[in-house]
């Protein structure tokens, strides 16, 4: 009943902030609209409208996501998922959402997809070339990798269909020689990138 009562208030907060923000003229400050609605937002000002950061910041300490403090950076939830993904699930997410990273029909989701090609270009001018093997899974694709390849926790090579980082479209499988591997070993972070998962040198995640 806690955790139900909790999630109740917040959501009875975040409405509280959006009528307060609402009801703010021109000129008044979205840390007087947060205090109106019981949250501490930033002191930014609201112009027109309350600031779109402010607000995201607000409604990212009511729900307890965080974001990764970059300028237009993405909320994300406690394991790293963008909230706007999220929303759609593993494995549902829209072309809309989705953007082709120029190898095969290979897509990501579209942030991932421009820190890949920046990566890509950075890699070309090292003299380091790399193949793709495999990007967004759907979640029907993900049940079908997880029939032929088993599971990890059993020994095999597939996440539990409906958690794998592919099917956020923020995993990808490269096909790397040992120049493109230490390559990525010392490049990637910068990128967003990360080798992520044990016995899986191919598989790299990209953090927002």
């Amino acid at each position: 009943m806690d955790g139900i009562a909790g999630a109740t208030a917040r959501v009875a907060q975040i409405q509280a902030l959006v009528q307060s923000v609402q009801r703010a003229p021109v000129g008044v400050s979205v840390q007087r609209a947060g205090a109106v609605a019981g949250l501490g937002t930033s002191g930014a000002t609201a112009t027109g409208a309350a600031s779109g950061a402010a607000f995201q910041q607000a409604l990212t300490q009511a729900t307890g996501a965080r974001s990764t403090g970059a300028p237009g950076s993405t909320a994300v939830d406690s394991e790293g998922v963008p909230l706007d993904l999220k929303a759609y699930g593993n494995g549902k997410i829209p072309a809309s959402a989705l953007k082709e990273i120029g190898v095969g029909q290979h897509t990501l989701w579209a942030p991932a997809a421009d820190a890949f090609a920046k990566m890509q270009a950075a890699a070309k001018a090292d003299g380091i070339t790399f193949g793709v093997t495999d990007s967004y899974r759907s979640y029907e694709a993900q049940v079908d990798v997880a029939r032929r390849k088993g599971l990890y926790k059993n020994g095999g090579l597939a996440a539990v269909p409906g958690t794998s980082q592919h099917g956020w479209g923020m995993a990808l499988d490269l096909k790397l020689d040992s120049k493109a591997q230490a390559w990525m070993r010392a490049n990637a972070e910068r990128f967003g990138f990360d080798e992520s998962t044990p016995r899986e040198p191919w598989h790299w995640s990209f953090t927002p």
